[in-house]
């Protein structure tokens, strides 16, 4: 059988500098610290089934460019010290996203009392507090210059919260707000919006009732706006209450064509529900950004889609390890919601109407917006690049204009390539200024690079060879004020 290099196990640890080929910008003196599956199985300990259960490691790259001298960074990799990964590591991991079977006991356990901590999503800053983070409640502080696990963080206030929780959390840049979202199961499920204050305190901003609760993996925001997707990829809760054996956590949801997608606008001041227009079904895990127009009567959000749930099931390892890659790739699709007149406000009336605008079907994935237009009109959408239907994993990186609907890609130096992040030039004059960082993977000599593109152009700048060849991983944040400890 077949082995495709991107979903190899990573079980060793590097902690070392690395000299730069080409030169880096004077202004890169942050870091950028992935995070994503390192190891699927360990020696005489346990294996999961699928891509998204994979133990959790973080890569740290800390650029140093240095006047007259050649460029270097600091490049660390490290696994969580989590409780899924002691479990592995003994033999003894037995459930997740998509792997093995649960019983009831587990199930509330996992609900009540020990929340999953494979939390290999993406990083992102609390206050001042980094936080490893997945698609539940309990979340993992790790140090940013070491990479060190320092504990769990689980909100344990007087605020709603939920058993399940976006992954994505959505921060506001004109006033550093950061939000999220959980689904709470019970006699009324529903979903919470809050602010996170800090580690330790959160604002509940409102609740939105649901029938059966659908898989968000990430949401909109806007300066006056949340933005819910309720994809009919959807879940009965009474189902975790019965006895016995039951297959692994997603398996437990329906595709639900017929309920079409909920889009839910939520006043982020009132916590009110502005609008819940229906549209056709279709599913996705990443919106890009959103923004408004007309006075915030008009809410736009970019969100890449498929057509219903099966590219969960083309993740699974086996498939993925024998280059069965049939899925479709994810297309970047425009949604304009008109919220009506404030007229219409008025008197209650709610006239919210929905268009859509394909904006580039050739095939996409993890799809990146600039930092600094979050919340704001973006004109630029940075993604890994795939071919449509998919025969092969992404071989290049690409630059969108949704103004011109004109693309270029990067293809040089691997033969695969991971999510694309763009850092702006803090001094820079127009959107594109900056850089983008993605991280590629040479096949045939069993190591990963670090390229810093041009965000312009995307012409190489920058290469950095890592000392091995890292697997597939998810997600980045680019953090400019953690250094080298």
């Amino acid at each position: 059988m077949s082995t495709h290099p991107g979903f190899h196990s990573l079980t060793t640890e590097t902690d070392t500098s690395i000299s730069v080929e080409g030169s880096l910008p004077s202004w890169l003196t942050g870091t950028l610290i992935r995070n994503g599956p390192g190891a699927f199985s360990f020696p005489e300990g346990s294996s999961v089934d699928h891509w998204f259960d994979g133990l959790a490691m973080l890569t740290r790259f800390t650029f140093e460019p240095v006047d007259g001298a050649d460029d270097v960074i600091h490049y660390q990799n490290r696994f969580l010290r989590t409780d899924a990964y002691a479990d592995a590591r003994e033999g003894e991991f037995t459930g997740g996203f998509a792997t093995g079977e649960t019983t009831l006991r587990s199930r509330l356990a996992g609900f009540l009392t020990a929340p999953y901590d494979n939390t290999n999503i993406i990083i992102e800053r609390v206050d001042n507090t980094f936080l490893a983070l997945t698609e539940s409640p309990r979340s993992v502080s790790v140090d940013p210059t070491t990479l060190e696990t320092d504990g769990h963080i689980e909100y344990d206030g007087t605020e709603p919260t939920g058993q399940l929780r976006c992954a994505h959390f959505r921060r506001d840049p004109a006033t550093g707000t950061l939000l999220t979202v959980d689904t709470s199961f019970g006699r009324t499920n529903e979903y919470h919006i809050y602010t996170l204050d800090s580690t330790d305190s959160q604002t509940h901003v409102g609740s939105v009732p649901t029938e059966k609760p659908a898989y968000m993996h990430s949401f909109g925001l806007t300066p006056r706006y949340v933005i819910l997707t309720e994809f009919p990829l959807r879940l009965d809760p009474l189902q975790f209450l019965r006895p016995g054996r039951q297959d692994p956590f997603i398996e437990q949801f329906e595709w639900e064509p017929d309920r079409g997608t909920r889009i839910i606008i939520i006043d982020r001041t009132t916590g009110d529900i502005v609008a819940e227009p229906v549209v056709d079904p279709v599913f996705g895990f990443h919106h890009v950004n959103a923004f408004e127009r007309d006075g915030g009567r008009t809410v736009v959000f970019d969100l890449e889609t498929v057509p219903d749930d099966t590219s969960i099931d083309s993740l699974y390892l086996d498939t993925l390890r024998n280059g069965e890659l049939g899925t479709l790739a994810g297309r970047l699709e425009r949604f304009v919601v008109d919220l009506g007149s404030i007229a219409d406000d008025r008197y209650g009336n709610h006239t919210a109407t929905v268009s859509q605008q394909m904006l580039y079907d050739d095939g996409t994935a993890l799809p990146t917006a600039s930092p600094a237009q979050w919340c704001q009109p973006h004109r630029y959408i940075y993604a890994m690049s795939m071919e449509q239907p998919v025969t092969e994993w992404a071989q290049a990186v690409m630059k969108f204009d949704t103004h011109t609907t004109h693309s270029i890609e990067y293809q040089q130096g691997a033969d695969y390539f991971s999510e694309p992040i763009f850092v702006p030039n803090p001094t820079g004059n127009s959107r594109d200024d900056g850089v983008v960082l993605t991280l590629g993977l040479d096949a045939d000599q069993d190591r990963s690079r670090l390229f810093v593109l041009s965000g312009d152009t995307l012409a190489e700048r920058a290469r950095i060879t890592l000392p091995h060849a890292v697997p597939f991983d998810f997600h980045g944040r680019y953090f400019p004020n953690v250094h080298v400890a």
